[in-house]
């Protein structure tokens, strides 16, 4: 019998996002029994177990992890193409799926998602938060707004913001322990760690004059949370590394200093990323030129002077 390939992964995906037979019948205007008929002529033709059924939610297998995974990014990709080939390119539509960083998506981007909604009421947008980069190209992401360079060559990106790293502490903090004027210094000092992701654990990278350096710095306090360790570093516990974006304000107030400026830092730029291909879709588009416009001049820290 010949099948419905889109309708089907429609139907499987929001079976999925529900995990609930009751929720997908009732959204599809279908009787449970229906849904459950549905489901296992899928799962026939395929000739595979999709989900694990229990008496109130459904699990997926591994190889419903692989249908949804598919799925969900195939049925993207056919809302894009009626994008650019309809008459209502301009006119932003559809599901725009977004993927950011923990602090930086709760405090910044989500505040600025809830106003693009607003202006653009036909868009359903759907943000996941994860401090570990996805795979926007199998998990079906139509972009990923995150700190750093390009994570993947399947991938492009345009730059949201500038955005370089210092090396700072507190003025109580350089009182007592002193002010390091070399990189040598650092060893007797204590330094504040924020884990990311893979990197080397304390170790970090200055370059001056084209030439790099690479410093092992030890430290009693380490967190793979910005915010953590920048309110530690506030409150004096040493030495921290962090974007001029986090560190602007304190910078500007005087409740942090930065240290050695003669050395750059590696360069944190705001990137908006998506998946190459030759057009975007009117949603994805619109939101990376509204972020331009909302953050792409965020107020930084203004030169200073080389010792």
């Amino acid at each position: 019998m010949k099948h419905d390939a889109s309708s089907e992964l429609a139907f499987f995906v929001l079976l999925a996002k529900h995990a609930n037979l009751s929720a997908t019948a009732r959204e599809l205007d279908l009787t449970p029994p229906a849904v459950t008929k549905r489901l296992a002529m899928l799962e026939l033709r395929l000739g595979v177990r999709l989900v694990n059924r229990t008496t109130r939610r459904l699990s997926l297998t591994s190889e419903g992890e692989i249908y949804l995974a598919h799925a969900s990014r195939i049925l993207a990709e056919i809302n894009e193409m009626e994008d650019l080939v309809s008459s209502s390119r301009a006119t932003p539509r559809g599901l725009l799926r977004i993927n950011a960083p923990l602090g930086f998506g709760r405090t910044t981007l989500a505040p600025l998602m809830s106003e693009y909604a607003k202006r653009h009421p036909e868009v359903e947008v759907q943000l996941e938060l994860t401090d570990r980069p996805v795979d926007l190209v199998e998990q079906g992401f139509d972009l990923a707004v995150r700190f750093g360079e390009l994570p993947d060559t399947r991938l492009s990106a345009r730059r949201i913001l500038p955005n370089r790293r210092f090396l700072c502490a507190s003025p109580a903090y350089l009182q007592k322990h002193g002010v390091p004027q070399t990189l040598t210094d650092l060893s007797s000092h204590r330094c504040i760690i924020h884990r990311q992701n893979d990197d080397a654990y304390g170790i970090w990278r200055f370059t001056r004059n084209r030439k790099t350096e690479v410093v092992k710095v030890h430290g009693a306090l380490s967190s793979n949370d910005g915010d953590v360790v920048l309110g530690w570093a506030l409150d004096g516990h040493g030495l921290l590394i962090r974007s001029e974006w986090n560190l602007a304000k304190y910078l500007e107030s005087g409740r942090l200093q930065v240290v050695l400026p003669a050395y750059k830092l590696p360069e944190a730029d705001l990137f908006a990323f998506y998946p190459s291909r030759r057009n975007l879709s009117a949603r994805v588009r619109t939101f990376i030129d509204f972020l331009l416009a909302e953050i792409g001049q965020a107020p930084t820290i203004k030169d200073l002077p080389v010792k």
